[in-house]
């Protein structure tokens, strides 16, 4: 029998106050909704149905930015007015095939365990259909979960509807169910609107197949705050939270040391080798690689990069999309913009921005640089303020530089140029051509002194 996913993302989300659709709104950089769809894609599904509404165009298009394998499973439904969860499946159900298990999600509840989905199919081969329970300190706005004598199921009831008696009750449904294809084909279309809300809820399913005889049963969550559903801003910083919290702890138990978990932010997936140490505020997008005994000093932001064996990077250094080979030290407050490589023992110092260039081995620019387009050969020197001089206004051009060249401070190198191995350069220097191999090149206005000058001065007013 196979599997079929249903996740319902057709909310309005008027909490939000946003012209965002809820599930597009961001956990760890990435829509909710994404996060929903790749636990999903994890149990290996045949189709993933997703029940659009609100701002249906907004959401088809997000999707497209999903990676290949995964948006070739997705089967959209449109659910035009919201009548409730149970309408919303319905919207699905033509679409589903005869003879498979179905699991429902919710688009807003971007943190559900796999394991929870795992426990819900297992306990699916004795049941017509299987719900995801939590019980929880505060239980306010939950389907009350309604148990029998003999502690099986009875019905669910949504918060509006409940006793007060039953408003007491801890265990609550998620909203999470496992069942199958011809059980949501005969009991949707018997699930009526007469509740406060005049919808047609999903959870009424478990008192009509009760009723019907059907077994029901009843999964406990691993980690019920995973399952924090977002409705506001609110709720949605306490899920980034979690979800930061969780990514922590794995990657300390997997050998990586973190100064302080709660002020680390990974928005993309980070491997790393043994030792490296990541310090305070440091946020890590895309996929990141730390080689062995590396240290990222605080407040560093590194997307797409990779960072060779006993690397250093110090404190507020951003780079993106950029590969460091062995031992080099960046920063502080050092900028690598997309496209570069740096070769091992490379020093890019403090107030440095380095941008789709190729630095050779030893090579160092220590502080206020500017190097952009520009390749460069090993044991070079760049002094403080150079500048390539890499755009004309329409075009970029490349800068050339040797191996063992000293570029003196203050320097700007207008491309297109070359600068030969071990060659010179005065500080204050304008190039504009080759400079010949293990030659001295400077250019310098011719020095005059005005005696008993008298600045300018302005009038008194009147």
């Amino acid at each position: 029998m196979a599997l079929e996913v249903i996740v319902l993302a057709a909310g309005l989300g008027k909490r939000m106050h946003s012209d965002l659709p809820k599930v597009l709104h961001q956990v760890a950089k990435e829509p909710m909704l994404f996060h929903v769809l790749k636990t999903a894609n994890a149990l290996n599904p045949s189709k993933i149905h997703v029940v659009l509404g609100h701002q249906s165009q907004k959401v088809a298009d997000a999707l497209e930015s999903l990676e290949p394998e995964l948006r070739q499973k997705l089967v959209l439904a449109i659910q035009s007015e919201q009548k409730g969860t149970a309408h919303a499946v319905m919207q699905a159900l033509p679409n589903l095939s005869a003879n498979n298990q179905v699991i429902v999600l919710y688009g807003d509840t971007p943190l559900t365990p796999k394991v929870d989905l795992e426990n819900l199919l297992a306990a699916l081969e004795i049941n017509s259909m299987t719900l995801l329970t939590a019980t929880v300190d505060n239980p306010f706005g939950y389907g009350r979960i309604i148990r029998n004598e003999a502690g099986r199921i009875e019905c669910i009831v949504e918060e509006k509807d409940a006793t007060p008696e039953q408003k007491a009750i801890h265990e609550i449904n998620t909203g999470m169910i496992a069942t199958t294809t011809e059980v949501l084909q005969e009991f949707l279309v018997q699930i009526g609107n007469n509740n406060a809300q005049g919808e047609y809820y999903l959870t009424d399913l478990a008192g009509l197949l009760v009723k019907a005889g059907r077994a029901v049963g009843l999964v406990g969550a691993t980690a019920p705050e995973m399952l924090a559903g977002v409705n506001n801003k609110m709720q949605l910083s306490v899920v980034e939270r979690l979800y930061q919290e969780s990514k922590a702890n794995e990657l300390m138990m997997a050998g990586l040391t973190l100064a302080d978990p709660k002020r680390f932010d990974l928005r993309g997936e980070l491997t790393f080798g043994k030792d490296c140490f990541i310090d305070t505020n440091v946020i890590i997008e895309g996929k990141v690689v730390l080689g062995d005994n590396v240290t990222i000093g605080t407040g560093c932001v590194l997307k797409d990069v990779t960072i060779g064996d006993r690397s250093e990077i110090s404190p507020y250094t951003i780079m993106e999309k950029s590969e460091l080979k062995v031992h080099t030290t960046i920063g502080p407050f050092a900028r690598l913009r997309p496209g570069n490589v740096l070769e091992d023992e490379v020093h890019i110092g403090n107030f440095v921005e380095v941008k789709n260039s190729h630095i050779m081995n030893g090579t160092k620019s220590g502080h206020l640089t500017y190097i952009g387009d520009s390749d460069i050969g090993e044991n070079t020197n760049i002094g403080a303020g150079t500048i390539t001089c890499n755009y004309d206004g329409a075009n970029k051009h490349r800068t050339t530089i040797g191996a063992n060249v000293f570029i003196g401070s203050d320097t700007q190198l207008v491309a297109p140029v070359t600068v030969q191995d071990g060659a010179t350069i005065g500080a204050g220097t304008t190039v504009t051509r080759t400079v010949p191999a293990n030659a001295l090149f400077v250019t310098r206005a011719q020095p005059r002194t005005l005696a008993d000058y008298q600045r300018p001065t302005k009038k008194a007013k009147k």
